[in-house]
């Protein structure tokens, strides 16, 4: 395993700056981790309060912020497998039932926030289960619907029902509904595919949003530039995603990752944080997990989303362990027991090496960027402010290799 030499200098750590009401982002955003937590998946009992006895474990990691997937209640009709998909909701202010209760929720945000955690809710505004409350309780036109009246899917996605955006009254109550958890205490939203709403819809919700509940975060599903135009803090970097895995299957190289930098960089605001990722739920059951993907070069990948411009990193349920398993999305299927191994001391030092350094902040606050050398196999950056200035070298084919230095 290659190290990583890092000095990790103490009067670094923390240091993003002074507050500042211009600060696009919440002061705490910029250099922080993000952890995708399963929750079906993530103990045998797949409830709150097993889930709240790993919180410990999660602040020796370092992650920051922990996104839950759906909590709430999932649709019968047209239901995918036994327990159904987290993104087929039928209520949007209720607890699925499978995880406990909302006073156990709320138990939940409160130990979370006790160690010092941000918590963001998945939140599914493009459509409900077919079953949902409001389909039943609402006008028809609050979904699109076919000739015949019935609600309409997309893709594949049967257990699920197109919302109308087209209607004002059914706006209004998402908005309302995302209230509802913000006055709970969550610290914002991860919004499953954020580009299929309009963008009007964010660009009015949002802005009222972080001027009530003031220091609250959005992350988008989607990588289009213009949902960080009065919208979203961040968008996900699913082309960065695609080129790692084709450089770690060897279809792409070094001038590949260089060029998607500069393309990246002249595409997005200056400020626009990117979620750079070698799995998430989708990719782990869907696509395989990173190790599927990536082979022996998932921990070079990871070192890159920890590192490169404007990165916000993510891992996913069992990464810091190397669990090497593709969880079932529709069942029952956990994580059998937690463990520390050296997949975890990989991830609490690229977090460390994170913290410790603010020219590896996302954002405008983020060091420049440039390349130092760029042959066939080996890239060679630093991203550097005037008081911090990082050094990358990233071996991009066999034997992976990587090395992180504070100059």
């Amino acid at each position: 395993m290659a190290a990583i030499a890092a000095l990790l200098l103490s009067s670094l750590a923390g240091c993003s700056g002074p507050a500042s009401s211009s600060s696009p982002h919440p002061e705490w955003s910029y250099d922080a981790v993000i952890y995708e937590m399963n929750v079906r998946q993530y103990t045998p009992e797949g409830t709150f309060a097993a889930a709240s006895e790993q919180l410990p474990r999660l602040e020796k990691l370092g992650v920051d912020v922990i996104w839950l997937m759906p909590v709430y209640p999932i649709g019968v009709e047209q239901r995918k497998g036994t327990l159904g998909s987290y993104y087929a909701i039928s209520d949007y202010c209720a607890i699925n039932p499978e995880f406990g209760t909302m006073a156990d929720f709320e138990d939940f945000l409160s130990d979370a926030h006790r160690h010092g955690f941000k918590v963001i809710l998945d939140w599914v505004a493009n459509h409900t289960s077919p079953d949902a409350v409001w389909e039943s309780e609402r006008p028809a036109d609050w979904y699109v619907r076919d000739s015949l009246g019935n609600t309409v899917t997309q893709y594949d996605w049967t257990d699920i029902a197109e919302l109308n955006y087209d209607n004002l009254e059914m706006r209004e109550e998402m908005r309302r509904a995302m209230r509802f958890w913000l006055d709970k205490g969550v610290d914002g939203f991860r919004c499953d595919m954020a580009c299929e709403v309009p963008m009007d819809f964010w660009r009015e919700t949002l802005p009222e949003l972080r001027r009530d509940y003031p220091g609250t975060y959005y992350l988008a599903e989607g990588e289009n530039p213009e949902l960080h135009t009065d919208a979203f803090d961040a968008s996900y970097a699913w082309e960065l995603h695609h080129l790692l895995n084709d450089i770690a299957q060897g279809r792409k190289g070094v001038s590949d990752l260089t060029a998607y930098v500069e393309k990246d960089a002249a595409a997005c605001p200056a400020e626009a944080f990117r979620l750079m990722f070698t799995s998430n739920h989708d990719e782990n059951s869907w696509a395989g997990t990173e190790f599927e993907r990536m082979g022996d070069a998932a921990r070079a990948m990871a070192v890159l989303t920890f590192t490169l411009p404007n990165g916000q990193p993510l891992i996913y349920t069992g990464q810091e362990m190397g669990w090497n398993h593709r969880f079932e999305f529709f069942e029952k299927d956990p994580v059998p027991a937690w463990e520390e191994n050296d997949y975890t001391d990989f991830y609490r030092e690229l977090i460390g090496i994170r913290h410790a350094n603010p020219a590896l902040d996302a954002g405008e606050r983020g060091g420049k960027f440039e390349v130092v050398s760029a042959d066939d196999s080996t890239l060679v950056f630093t991203r550097t402010l005037p008081e911090n200035r990082v050094k990358v070298s990233v071996q991009l084919c066999p034997p992976w290799s990587w090395d992180i230095s504070v100059e």
